[in-house]
């Protein structure tokens, strides 16, 4: 009989060794390498090398010998009838693909499942909902409250993995939900659930489902207090899309973002509002984001940034307060820390305004996030107009990037930003003036170009 044998197995990367270590020689983290006790007599656990079988070993053919798939073309996809997830997920579900769904506790990931279910369900499309975190009479309460009512729609409590494959060939559904991956198990693992192991090995077994069944598989996972997927980075590798469910728990609306898709774009996101009866697409979201901003107060300003194809007009809010102490608080909600203290020394040095004595706190109003540099002329007039208390016309958008020198830079989809703040009612709009030099100005907003923040704040102030 063979021996039990001890590993240390990183719980970041799932890296292994015989010999403990305080940082992983792998992804070199602190702390991270646990120890696990293998028993060599019990059965392996089935990898994807060795359950598929040998004797359908594909030759090799030329590339453009391959038949074209209208699966991955858009014809064999099948639309979630919801609009904002179809719009992130690029026109629907892919038969045969793995679907990772992220987000924090409460956000809203197993309400999502079932409207999913209330949509796509039928006698022609089955759906399995697998639960490993509540029981089905606990699915029942919330299924009723939302009116998910309809054929097709199995139930499963259950975590085994060996249970799951039973009861996917016996429905054989073209889709199958399994709430939540890390509480999923192969019995011949010793490994718990939710562990590094336990996670890579259930995620390759339900890859293999996916591709031998033609089923769409959708996964969801648990986050970390950091905001990224709890598990081994693989994976996020291993399944063809990525989607976080993002959100405050103390706001009604939800967004859905792509951070990887085989199969389309990942600038897209989906916005959502949190109900009673579940979650409602927000087919204008500018106007939802920009309903109750104050109007001439001055630090508060209107941007746009581009999601995707989609644009979204949002409110910029500074705050500019003196202060005795030697250094200055920066504060930064919803962008950049380092960015916003590069904007504040550019309007110093290249606007002339005093900020050394000022504490400066920038926030992007509704719980969005700016990453693109098109929202630094919103940022840079928001704490001017502060400082020098003198609100900004409600009605004028501003957008450009600005630069170490103080000259505003070209944005990208100038058009589609300038339409959309004209759709929404707005009468005029700055932006910079290589922008304007090739602009089609739409009917009822007028455009001006500005080279540097000066003209900028000449123009607003």
């Amino acid at each position: 009989m063979s021996k039990t044998k001890t590993l240390y197995v990183c719980n970041a990367c799932g890296h292994e060794q015989s010999k403990w270590l305080g940082i992983c020689p792998s992804c070199r983290n602190y702390s991270t390498l646990e120890e696990k006790v293998i028993r060599p007599e019990g059965p392996k656990p089935p990898r994807m090398s060795a359950i598929i079988p040998d004797d359908s070993t594909p030759s090799p053919i030329l590339l453009r010998d391959v038949p074209a798939d209208d699966t991955f073309g858009g014809a064999g996809r099948k639309p979630t009838k919801i609009p904002e997830l179809d719009r992130v997920l690029g026109g629907g579900l892919v038969p045969g693909s793995l679907l990772l769904l992220g987000g924090d506790p409460g956000i809203g990931k197993s309400t999502l499942l079932l409207q999913i279910c209330r949509h796509m369900a039928s006698e022609e499309f089955s759906i399995l909902y697998v639960t490993g975190e509540e029981s089905a009479s606990q699915i029942k309460m919330r299924a009723d409250r939302l009116g998910v009512n309809v054929p097709g729609c199995y139930l499963l409590a259950e975590t085994d993995m060996s249970n799951i494959q039973a009861a996917v060939e016996e429905i054989q559904p073209s889709l199958l939900l399994i709430d939540s991956i890390q509480t999923m198990r192969l019995s011949e693992l010793s490994s718990l659930p939710g562990s590094v192991t336990q996670v890579r090995e259930c995620t390759a077994f339900f890859t293999y489902l996916a591709k031998q069944q033609s089923t769409a598989v959708l996964l969801v996972g648990h986050v970390t207090k950091e905001g990224s997927l709890a598990g081994p980075r693989v994976l996020e590798h291993m399944v063809d899309t990525v989607l976080y469910f993002e959100g405050d728990g103390k706001d009604a609306h939800r967004m859905i973002r792509g951070v990887k898709n085989r199969f389309g774009s990942t600038q897209e996101i989906g916005v959502f509002e949190m109900g009673e009866t579940g979650l409602t697409g927000i087919a204008d979201p500018s106007a939802y984001m920009l309903a109750g901003r104050p109007i001439d107060v001055p630090g508060s300003v209107v941007t746009c940034s581009m999601e995707g194809s989609r644009p979204l007009l949002m409110e910029v809010q500074g705050l500019v307060s003196y202060t005795n102490f030697g250094t200055p608080r920066r504060t930064a909600n919803g962008m950049d820390y380092n960015r916003m203290v590069m904007l504040i020394a550019v309007l110093e040095k290249r606007g002339g305004f005093k900020m050394q004595t000022y504490d400066s706190y920038v926030n992007i109003a509704g719980g969005l996030r700016v990453d693109e540099p098109a929202a630094d002329a919103g940022v840079i007039a928001a704490l001017a107009s502060c400082h020098k208390n003198k609100a900004v016309d409600p009605y004028t958008m501003v957008m450009g990037e600005v630069g170490l020198a103080g000259e505003l830079r070209a944005i990208s989809q100038a058009e589609r930003r300038v339409a959309e703040a004209a759709r929404q009612g707005f009468k005029s709009c700055i932006l910079p003036q290589a922008n304007k030099t090739k602009l089609r100005v739409p009917e009822g907003i007028r455009v001006m170009g500005a080279a540097h923040i000066g003209e900028l704040l000449g123009v607003l102030l």
